[in-house]
């Protein structure tokens, strides 16, 4: 029995992936270990959306080569979006690794393993954008927390934002059978989930490619029904299907927390048409007015690149002024990544590295004060908290310091915003009610006061 080590690198999406790859090897008999270093196969699911995510997986695949040299017989695979995008160029330069899958392929690993190729006919994705849809009958062996669970609810995008390469790794928008997804989120709550965070390229068009067709709205009413699910959130919802119909399922649904993720990624009318993102800065500013008009109180989180060739500082300026104007509760911000076979990376006026790099201090300078401010407002409230386990512990003498655990708010999606610094008796999983004590720039404290059942 061949033991496995996997290392997931990328978003949530490639985690969701990993899982369904690590459940297909125990399916075939495999054994699975979180150590490498008794591992007969080495697996490194990379990511290739931008060129720091190529450089990171990289490194990662030269690791697991070292590491590979170790041990006689040892095998070493490279899957996802690196080896979708350049399986065939990988394959020269890395000699080092077995077996390349990709996006496509990954559920044909077991077959690949239980296979001896030569050097020249070592596999590889085959060539072109290629997805594969998660099934519920899939065994899926979760990574992380037990009590929260990512479900990717489609694959693919029909959007041509001229910075991104992802529709040519994952090829088109794809939704999955609501009855399936429905299955699949019933089977993560039986198993202890009890927050589920809906993941997709393109959350907002789930549904318009299916027949009967469906929309989210009609897909978080099935999940809201869901005995022992407590929170559902909406993560990567692309802001031109943010319907009437969708708001007020975020309104009236008391499982889906009142939080929306929704890149925007500028403000400037110039900018936004080089990147084909299909709005001006006002039509932003109208949509973020109707969101907060039909789900009062609702976080919203957005996402922002700066240095996009041709970027003015009248562009950027203008693209601070939003955000100041709009007050986001979280903002992530990324500097342009000049991608080949984009229709960006072909563009003139590229922006030098170092104004992208000062453009992005200064946006994330302002949104830390902005965030400081919000999180001061919770200062004296009481809120809801889902428990993630224990950050410190004191001693137990007078002088010692009280237990420390980190949990999250509704308003805080895990692993890419703050956490809420507790001080109180708990267990991982557990919801309880805390009142703020304190804010930090991105964090806030609390003392806990009651569980929830």
């Amino acid at each position: 029995m061949e033991r496995v080590h996997l290392l997931t690198l990328g978003c949530p999406k490639n985690q969701a992936d990993s899982e369904l790859m690590l459940g297909v090897l125990a399916g075939a008999g495999f054994k699975l270990t979180t150590d490498p270093e008794t591992a007969d196969v080495l697996v490194v699911n990379t990511c290739a959306f931008i060129e720091a995510a190529k450089k990171e997986s990289l490194a990662a695949v030269m690791q697991a080569a070292e590491l590979k040299g170790r041990a006689a017989g040892r095998r070493l695979v490279v899957s996802g979006c690196l080896a979708q995008r350049y399986g065939a160029e990988l394959r020269a330069e890395l000699p080092e690794v077995d077996i390349f899958v990709g996006t496509g392929n990954f559920l044909e690993l077991p077959e690949l393993l239980k296979r001896t190729e030569t050097f020249q006919n070592r596999p590889i994705p085959y060539a072109g954008a290629a997805h594969l849809l998660p099934r519920a009958e899939l065994l899926r062996i979760r990574t992380g927390d037990f009590f929260s669970a990512y479900l990717k609810i489609s694959e693919g995008c029909n959007h041509k934002c001229a910075f991104c390469i992802i529709p040519k790794i994952r090829g088109p928008h794809e939704s999955r059978p609501l009855a399936d997804v429905v299955a699949e989120a019933r089977t993560l709550v039986a198993t202890g989930a009890r927050e589920l965070n809906l993941i997709a390229q393109d959350l907002t068009a789930y549904g318009r490619d299916l027949a009967p067709r469906a929309s989210l709205a009609q897909l978080l009413g099935q999940l809201n029904a869901i005995d022992g699910l407590r929170w559902i959130r909406l993560l990567y919802c692309y802001p031109n299907f943010v319907s009437d119909e969708l708001l007020e399922a975020v309104a009236s649904l008391p499982k889906v927390v009142k939080y929306i993720d929704m890149p925007l990624q500028h403000a400037d009318d110039g900018i936004l048409r080089a990147m084909r993102r299909e709005r001006s800065g006002d039509g932003l500013r109208r949509l973020l007015e109707r969101v907060r008009r039909r789900v009062p109180g609702i976080a919203l989180r957005s996402s922002f690149i700066v240095g996009f060739p041709g970027e003015t500082q009248a562009a950027f300026e203008a693209l601070i002024e939003f955000v100041r104007a709009e007050q986001f509760d979280r903002v992530g911000v990324f500097t342009y990544s000049q991608e080949e076979d984009t229709e960006a990376g072909a563009l003139p006026d590229q922006t030098p590295a170092r104004v992208k790099r000062e453009r992005r201090r200064q946006l994330m300078e302002l949104q830390s004060e902005i965030s400081a401010a919000r999180n001061r407002a919770q200062i004296g409230r009481e809120i809801e908290v889902l428990v993630e386990g224990v950050i410190a512990s004191g001693g137990s003498s007078p002088g010692g310091r009280a237990t420390r655990l980190r949990g999250r708010s509704a308003s805080q999606a895990p692993e890419i915003d703050g956490m809420v610094v507790l001080r109180g008796d708990a267990v991982a999983g557990e919801f309880v009610r805390a009142r703020i004590s304190a804010a930090r720039t991105y964090d806030l404290v609390g003392e806990i006061t009651a569980a929830i059942a």
